[in-house]
């Protein structure tokens, strides 16, 4: 058993003094105190104390390209034509490459606060197109960075059926995505086998879009898994919107809506472009919007309507996706400031809390663990033991308390305000560096250079 104290915890009724938290050895919460010095002299002692922070969306092998399309594609330089660039980088990647990358992602990711990565998979056959002899070989890769640095996974691996609307042919390039229904099965099964040792790993389904499916094999596939998340990118890019509309007469958002049971296990990923009527469908349903701040604006994809969507009562969560660069308080900041630069005003997402980070926090940690399809994202008897210590000296700190702590750390600072992290119980960050960074630092060096060099 761990067992923690702070001076002072957030909680699921808010801010607490003198917390005392005890985690089990399987990683579970197993009694939480407050106001009162421990019994006994706890393992850690630290000052401020949040949940972890679940990213909902995450393409682990996309970091070792971030920076490296950002030369222009031509005249009419897009999501399109950095997915080209994309797709030819990965020629080359093996499992062996795709651990040591993801690795680093995850190492980066718990150092910035995410405890849990819900990792969108589609990268599974080998450079030719074919299954390797495992065929969740690189399922199993992710898996095993997961469990070296000790972040918290959900892995969804992703179908990908086809190149476009109405049953397109894959293009060449995608040939290491591609499935049937049946080879996706046999994947899925497979997966479950990988992940079954981890600690308390959660599987789930991923139609990668509408564009990636026909209605047929997303029925075949959605009837594949009946528990367990399941996430799809979607309206994300204004030309996929005309695409769906000449191919089906309706929006992609209100396509899914008329044809799918949405429910609560459900994350639209994106989800960019909707219309008010989309966006009322799908904030009153008990989906989430997965956004991903960083990424929309590293691709030029354009501003989710936060605003409309959260006062309408939708939920949300943020993902680092492209993995470009990984950061939970700028993801949270990029978000917010979207809202003001478009509607040019301050503050435009405080709900209840009057403290803008505030307001962001709650809403990425009940949207994110939603998402996760795990019992995260709460400092509370029952759920994993995934906590985040503050670093009160830092200068975005200094002489604050509360809810203002999250809006130094969010608006004023970044990952150098996490001092520790814990997940389930495993502390995996102290003073601010993973405990295996370096490691990882030279393990993902020698792979970019491999990549690289021709």
């Amino acid at each position: 058993m761990s067992r923690l104290f702070f001076d002072h915890a957030l909680l699921p009724d808010g801010w607490a003094r003198d917390v005392t938290i005890d985690i089990d050895d399987q990683g579970w919460i197993t009694a939480l105190t407050e106001n009162g010095a421990p019994d006994q002299p706890p393992d850690h002692h630290g000052a401020i104390a949040i949940p972890g922070l679940p990213n909902l969306h995450s393409h682990a092998f996309q970091r070792a390209m971030a920076g490296l399309a950002e030369v222009r594609g031509g005249d009419n330089d897009s999501f399109w034509s950095w997915r080209q660039t994309m797709y030819k980088f990965i020629e080359r990647i093996d499992p062996d490459d795709l651990a040591a990358i993801a690795r680093l992602a995850y190492v980066e990711m718990l150092e910035c606060g995410f405890t849990g990565v819900s990792e969108f998979h589609y990268l599974h056959h080998d450079p030719n197109g074919h299954a390797y002899a495992d065929v969740a070989a690189m399922a199993g890769a992710i898996a095993e960075a997961a469990d070296q640095t000790g972040i918290g996974l959900t892995l969804l691996p992703v179908f990908y059926g086809n190149g476009g609307f109405a049953g397109a042919e894959p293009d060449p390039s995608q040939r290491r995505f591609i499935n049937g229904p049946e080879s996706y099965g046999r994947l899925l099964d497979r997966a479950q086998q990988i992940i079954h040792p981890l600690d308390d790993a959660a599987l789930g389904l991923a139609p990668h879009s509408l564009r990636a499916v026909t209605p047929e094999t997303l029925a075949r596939v959605l009837a594949l898994r009946d528990r367990g998340p399941v996430h799809i990118h979607i309206a994300e890019q204004t030309r996929e919107v005309d695409d769906c509309l000449a191919w089906s007469g309706a929006r992609p958002v209100d396509w899914l809506f008329d044809n799918v049971a949405i429910d609560n296990r459900w994350c639209l990923i994106h989800a960019t472009h909707m219309s008010p009527a989309e966006r009322r469908r799908l904030a009153a349903s008990d989906a989430v919007a997965g956004l991903c701040p960083i990424t929309e604006a590293n691709l030029g994809d354009g501003i989710f309507d936060a605003v409309a969507y959260v006062a309408a009562g939708g939920n949300l969560g943020i993902g680092s996706d492209s993995n470009v660069l990984i950061s939970a308080a700028q993801e949270l900041r990029l978000l917010e400031y979207g809202q003001r630069l478009r509607d040019r005003g301050r503050n435009r997402l405080v709900g209840r809390q009057a403290s803008t980070g505030r307001t962001l926090f709650d809403l990425a940690l009940a949207g994110g663990a939603q998402a996760s399809g795990r019992k995260i994202g709460q400092l509370a008897v029952g759920y994993r033991g995934d906590v985040v210590a503050l670093d009160q000296n830092h200068p975005a700190m200094v002489c604050r308390s509360g809810d203002d702590w999250l809006d130094g750390w969010i608006f004023a600072a970044d990952k150098e305000v996490i001092s520790e992290v814990w997940v389930g119980g495993r502390r995996v960050v102290a003073e601010g560096r993973h405990v295996a960074r370096e490691q990882a630092r030279q393990g993902f060096e020698q792979v970019l250079r491999g990549l690289l060099s021709s």
